[in-house]
């Protein structure tokens, strides 16, 4: 194997090595007629795919570039002592070929796709010592005409990555969905293996918490590769008590890809995925057979599922929390509210960030997720979540905990943070709930309403402690008219501003108006 690869269970954001969208395969590009492109030089069957286009005329682009562009250049760089060396033809065309041969290997150590050369105005034809280079160093080489300009060369790009991504967004919908009724057939577990298996044109494989193959679809693949990939479960399957390293993971075997992914909180079930190729869209579509599976194999096929099922009732039933508690787990227990970024959270979404956060205890509610998660965990920043979390406590403080999640994600959210633990910063906001602080905002500073300008000059000079030159400068206006305005407030709030006590209570108020 080449290496295995994986993702930690709860990381920050990492920028990825190439951008999410398909790459424009060289040929589709050849094959715009209105472009005429002409491939003169280097491998014409290796599946050559572009990321992007970048024009520079340096000559060394190593520095700038990311690799996977087609670099167009029109020779301008190219020196002209390259080309002529006092009479000695022979001597010139040693140093050329020396140019472009340093010039097209710092372009292939950059990762570069491939090369396109401007026909005019500088150069009338492609110097035969690039295209010797290019025929070295396996770097394709394409004769852009005069009548192509560069821009259209790069519009060209940015349109076939546009239809590709449409193409593998609608290819990934289409997945989502057909892996979604296989969810919901009789059979559901063989059914969401065989359509991940369909969809991905590969191998998926379900291992149980003994490392067992449970379940299989797809072409079989060959030995070596199913042992490959039982042995890679291993790195994200949880062993005793203790918690895998990493919910996902990757690896090769020859032209085989290979990816697992832990199912569940927990529980030991691990989804395997074997295919000959591994296109954008794929992790997306391996991630919602793995949630899909997760609720299948988690809450009412294991010991843990009954258990959860037996306190639901008992709660039901009006046994107090702590009666109930031993039942989850022992211990403390924390209470994390979250809510997504961008779109209302679905049963999919909820359930996925339980398997992260270490729970399979989530209630979906209208906007909002609860998760209860066990107090030896420590709840991790979520992309595309927004999360407040409670203090450790115990059963008897469910409620108490209840709430603290609840100020605690208000506080996130008005402060655009990704996540804020109760207790971490303690204030007034963790006193009072958000409803009422707003409505005492709203009498206090009723009598400045419709005066928008009286209401920022006074926060701008609250914040600046009460300073008249820099609530000036802040408000581009006169420190007389800052005066004004300060006295305004203070006969309209009919109130000292002078009090410190007062102060405060405005402050307050305005951070919640």
């Amino acid at each position: 194997m080449e290496g295995t690869h994986t993702m930690p269970e709860t990381t920050a954001p990492v920028t990825p090595a190439v951008p999410p969208t398909p790459p424009v395969p060289l040929s589709a590009l050849l094959a715009r007629e209105d472009l005429a492109l002409r491939q003169i030089a280097g491998p014409e069957d290796r599946g050559t795919v572009i990321h992007w286009a970048h024009t520079s005329e340096m000559a060394d682009p190593y520095p700038y570039l990311l690799g996977g562009e087609l670099l167009l250049t029109a020779g301008v760089h190219v020196p002209e002592a390259a080309g002529s060396d006092g009479g000695a033809p022979g001597r010139a065309n040693s140093r050329l070929g020396d140019y472009f041969d340093d010039y097209v290997s710092r372009i292939v150590a950059a990762g570069g796709a491939a090369l396109g050369f401007g026909l005019a105005p500088v150069h009338d034809t492609v110097p035969r010592a690039l295209v010797a280079a290019c025929d070295h160093h396996g770097l394709p080489l394409l004769e852009v005409p005069p009548q192509t300009t560069f821009s259209g060369v790069a519009r060209a790009v940015w349109q076939l990555m546009a239809q590709a991504r449409l193409a593998e967004l609608r290819r990934v919908t289409e997945a989502q969905q057909s892996l979604a009724a296989a969810a919901s057939s009789p059979d559901p577990v063989p059914s969401v293996l065989r359509r991940l298996a369909q969809r991905l044109a590969g191998h998926a494989v379900l291992y149980g918490p003994d490392g067992s193959g449970v379940a299989a679809a797809g072409r079989e693949p060959a030995t070596g590769v199913r042992g490959a990939l039982a042995e890679l479960s291993g790195v994200v399957r949880p062993t005793g008590r203790t918690a895998p390293r990493a919910t996902s993971a990757t690896d090769t075997v020859g032209d085989i890809h290979l990816a697992v992914y832990a199912l569940g909180a927990g529980e030991g079930f691990v989804l395997g995925v074997a295919t000959a190729r591994r296109d954008p869209g794929d992790h997306t579509i391996a991630s919602v057979a793995a949630v899909l599976l997760s609720l299948l194999t988690g809450e009412h096929h294991s010991g843990a599922g009954a258990a959860r099922s037996s306190a639901l009732v008992r709660l039901l039933l009006g046994s107090p929390p702590e009666r109930v508690a031993p039942l989850l787990g022992t211990g403390r227990w924390l209470i994390v509210h979250a809510r997504p970024e961008t779109q209302l959270p679905d049963a999919v979404a909820a359930s996925a960030l339980g398997a992260a956060l270490g729970s399979p205890l989530v209630d979906l509610g209208h906007d909002v997720v609860r998760v209860l998660v066990p107090g030896g965990r420590v709840p991790e920043p979520q992309a595309g979540w927004t999360l407040g979390v409670s203090a450790a406590v115990e059963a008897s403080e469910w409620q108490a905990a209840d709430a603290q999640a609840g100020r605690a994600l208000a506080r996130a959210r008005a402060t655009r943070t990704p996540l804020i633990r109760h207790g971490a910063r303690p204030g007034l906001e963790d006193l009072v709930p958000r409803a009422d602080a707003e409505a005492h905002a709203h009498a206090l500073l009723a009598p400045l309403s419709g005066r928008p300008e009286l209401t920022e000059t006074l926060r701008n000079w609250l914040a600046l402690h009460g300073s008249w030159d820099r609530t000036a400068v802040a408000l581009e206006v006169h420190r007389n008219t800052v005066r004004q305005r300060i006295a305004r407030c203070a006969a309209l709030l009919d109130t000292d501003l002078d009090d410190p006590d007062v102060r405060m209570e405005l402050w307050f108020a305005l951070r919640h108006s």
